[in-house]
Formats: structure tokens, C-alpha cells, sequence
């Protein structure tokens, strides 16, 4: 199968820009061009790569070409590294869960960047679902709770980020007056991150409920932690998000054990100066991060 470098740059540039125009406007080509250079893929490979949808999405065949394209476009940059040229920033694009990105994770950028020119793009997305854009190649690593690998990608611990269920001191009373009990959780109401997040839930059922309490949804991480400071809901939170409130009475703690997350860190397997830089950096700022145990 023979793909020209520049029909998969192509494809790459499409499915990231989410319409073939904007893709050409990129590239500096015309539209047609765009579309000319993905029907080629599309008849050398004897399958379709991209849903016509809006944005535009790639096909599990047209992932796969992603996917390659990217690589390609990494050994490319370490090459000209490697003959001198440091000139061209190299773009890396990574999946990091919310409370990874605010506690830990970009000291390890910073660390890259300081060595290296690169230019991050990060997409935030729940710990259980990063390794889903590593499967379709929109990005080149992730921290996820997937242990196992992704096909064609290694992985490594990282640690455990620890939660603890932490209620204000007036929703505590009002529905927690008689202790953590299954009718006490169904009932009180608490605060997500996002429609994915089941922390809650998780440690909810660990007590015995089963019925779905009722749920604010807050997507973000400061405002989800005031949240639950101010007493709309009770809610998992960090170490570092609840001491001074349990210090000065605000803030109680409903149980003495909370979740647990174990995080690893996928990449592709892929020998690259520049990716073996980033997962280094990410490992040394996960062993040194209160935030991990």
C-alpha cells in the first residue's frame, strides 16, 4: 500500500480541523485538493476513512492512517533534530484527566519545554476515557486508569490519586445526621465533574446505594471543589482541596476511607527522542507529586 506523506498529512489536518475547508485553509490548498487527496486514500485502501459528518469524523480504517500520519510526523521531527534543526516546534498532542492537569501534570510540560521546542496540545477528558484518543490516534500519550495497553503502546504506573468524600458542615447535618447510611446516600445530593464521572457513585455504592441520588454536574476543577465547599452537594475531593475546611469546622469527612484511582501512563510504542523526553518527564513529576501515592 503506497500513501503519498502528503494525502496522510491530509487526512491528519481534516479530522483536526473538522471540516475539509478549514483543512485547506491550513494546508494552503484549495478545497478540492483536500478532497481529491482523501478520495485517493480512500481508493488505494479500498475503504472509507472519513464520516461526512460535522465536524468530519475519521473511520476506524481512518484512524488507523491518522495514527500513522502522526507517527510519521514525530520520527520526522526527531530526524531533523538529529541533523541539527531545532527551529520547527513539534506539536504534541496529550490526554490528561482533570485533577491530573490541576495537581501534577504540568510541571512535566514545563520540564519538556525547557529542553526542547515543542508546542502541547492537551485534551482533557476523564482518566476511563483517554485511552480511547490514543486508540484513534489524536494524541501521541495519555494518563489513564486503562492498565492495559492500547494496541501498539506501552504503559507504566504512575500511581494512585487518592479522593476523599467531603460534605460542608450544614449538608452533613441535614443528611448525614445518623451516619453514612444507603438511605442517607440516595437522598443527598452531590456534585460530579462531568456526566462521565463516577467517583461518587463508585464510593456511594460501596455503601449499599443503589438508587441514583440527585447530581450537579460542574466542569470545573475549582468551581466543582467550591461546590461542594458551599454545600450543594457532597463530593470526592484531593488532598489539598479540604484540610483548612475540616480545620475550621466547615468541612466533614463522611468516611475515613475514600476511592482510590491507580493512573498509568500510555504512549506509543514508538522509538522517538522527543516521546521518550515527554514520558520521562511525566514519570519524574508523578513520583514527586504529593497528589500521588
Amino acid at each position: 500500500m503506497d500513501l503519498p506523506l502528503d494525502h496522510l498529512r491530509t487526512l491528519a489536518a481534516v479530522v483536526d480541523a473538522g471540516t475539509l475547508d478549514r483543512a485547506a485553509v491550513q494546508l494552503a490548498v484549495s478545497p478540492s485538493a483536500v478532497s481529491q487527496r482523501i478520495r485517493a486514500i480512500e481508493q488505494r485502501v479500498g475503504r472509507v476513512v472519513l464520516q461526512r459528518t460535522k465536524p468530519v469524523r475519521a473511520t476506524e480504517a481512518g484512524e488507523a492512517l491518522v495514527r500513522l500520519a502522526r507517527q510519521l510526523a514525530l520520527l520526522e521531527h526527531d530526524a531533523r533534530i538529529a541533523l541539527g534543526d531545532d527551529t520547527l516546534a513539534q506539536r504534541v498532542p496529550l490526554a490528561v484527566n482533570a485533577d491530573s492537569l490541576i495537581t501534577w501534570f504540568l510541571p512535566a510540560l514545563a520540564a519538556v519545554t525547557a529542553e526542547r521546542s515543542v508546542t502541547f496540545d492537551i485534551h482533557r477528558e476523564d482518566q476511563e476515557r483517554t485511552a480511547q484518543l490514543l486508540e484513534a490516534g489524536t494524541v501521541m500519550g495519555a494518563v489513564t486508569s486503562q492498565r492495559e495497553p492500547v494496541a501498539g503502546c506501552v504503559a507504566s504506573p504512575l500511581g494512585r490519586m487518592r479522593y476523599v468524600p467531603i460534605a460542608s458542615r450544614a449538608l452533613a447535618e441535614r443528611w448525614f445526621s445518623r451516619g453514612l447510611s444507603r438511605a442517607a446516600l440516595e437522598a443527598a445530593p452531590i456534585v460530579d465533574f462531568d456526566r462521565h464521572d463516577t467517583l461518587q457513585a463508585k464510593f456511594a455504592h460501596r455503601h449499599g446505594a443503589r438508587a441514583e441520588a440527585p447530581r450537579h454536574v460542574i466542569s470545573a476543577s475549582a468551581e466543582f471543589a467550591e461546590a461542594v465547599r458551599m454545600g450543594l452537594g457532597w463530593g470526592m475531593l484531593l488532598p489539598g482541596q479540604f484540610e483548612a475546611g475540616l480545620a475550621d469546622g466547615s468541612l466533614v469527612q463522611l468516611a475515613e476511607t475514600g476511592v482510590e484511582v491507580p493512573l498509568w501512563w500510555q504512549r506509543w510504542n514508538l522509538s522517538s527522542p522527543l516521546l521518550d523526553l515527554v514520558t520521562d518527564a511525566v514519570q519524574s513529576a508523578a513520583r514527586t507529586s504529593p497528589a500521588l501515592v
